[in-house]
């Protein structure tokens, strides 16, 4: 047997007959069967009642792509012609109707990118053999440590006052105004226990390391925590002094004493005069 030629094509190429009648109008299709290069789409894409006819040829183009193909704005306007601002609004319209899907997804190094998927019939999901992407979960803030509860609010202000002019001290104590508010009731406990104010500043400062301060509040949270004074001991009111009446003249002898009205003395009101 001869050999075969391998350039010829695997099927002859043939013509889908069944509504080509020579007698009627509008539109007849001239097919051929595609071997290789081809892409299937959706008549709910091509006939799509809602897309304009740059964003059915866009998804369409974009659904031909490779995986990993560049189909920003900017590509794409190098690409054809239509230019930024209609290609951009298509983009929008094939990410309202569901055929383009946008994900932030955190790589290696920390940096987020943003993928695009392409999806070929919107509201199905994926299929199973395509592997999903590995989201690096991003790291939530720690919550800052509890400080100490003063008893009233009546030393807040000063309070709030000694905790910005921190960072006269050390610029590292630059503290926003969410992390004031916070330390603000630690301090004033402080300020309640007879601590003066620059006692609790030598404190909060006093011994800091010399490495940067990813998060200085919550290290000065836990110094007004773990260093919390006592209260000061209990000190009872001292006792009123002795109530001293003025000196008056008695009324029956003149002789002085000491009374809050004016009147007799106490000998002339025992034995009074006949």
């Amino acid at each position: 047997m001869g050999n075969q030629n391998p350039s010829a094509p695997s099927r002859v190429r043939s013509r889908i007959a069944g509504h080509d009648h020579p007698n009627r109008g509008g539109l007849i299709h001239d097919n051929s069967r595609h071997t290789a290069r081809f892409t299937v789409i959706g008549n709910h894409l091509a006939q799509h009642a809602d897309l304009s006819l740059l964003a059915i040829g866009l998804g369409t183009h974009i659904q031909s792509l490779p995986r990993g193909a560049r189909i920003d704005i900017k590509t794409l306007a190098a690409r054809f012609p239509e230019g930024v601002t209609r290609i951009a609004a298509a983009l929008r319209e094939l990410e309202k109707h569901g055929y383009l899907r946008r994900e932030r997804l955190r790589i290696p190094g920390g940096r987020i990118v943003t993928r695009t998927v392409s999806c070929n019939q919107p509201g199905h999901s994926r299929e199973a053999n395509e592997p999903r992407p590995r989201r690096t979960p991003t790291p939530r803030p720690k919550a800052l440590p509890a400080v100490p509860t003063p008893v009233t609010s009546a030393l807040l202000h000063p309070a709030t006052d000694l905790l910005a002019g921190l960072r006269r001290h050390d610029s590292r104590l630059l503290l926003s105004v969410t992390d004031t508010a916070h330390l603000a009731p630690g301090v004033a406990a402080w300020l309640e226990r007879d601590v003066a104010p620059a006692e609790v500043r030598r404190a909060l400062i006093d011994g800091l390391p010399t490495e940067p301060l990813h998060r200085p509040a919550a290290l000065l949270a836990h110094r007004l925590t773990r260093h919390l004074p006592p209260p000061p001991p209990f000190r009872p009111p001292a006792p009123e002094p002795p109530v001293r009446h003025p000196l008056q003249n008695c009324d029956g002898c003149n002789r002085a004493f000491r009374a809050p009205e004016p009147g007799r003395c106490r000998d002339c009101r025992r034995h009074p005069a006949h």
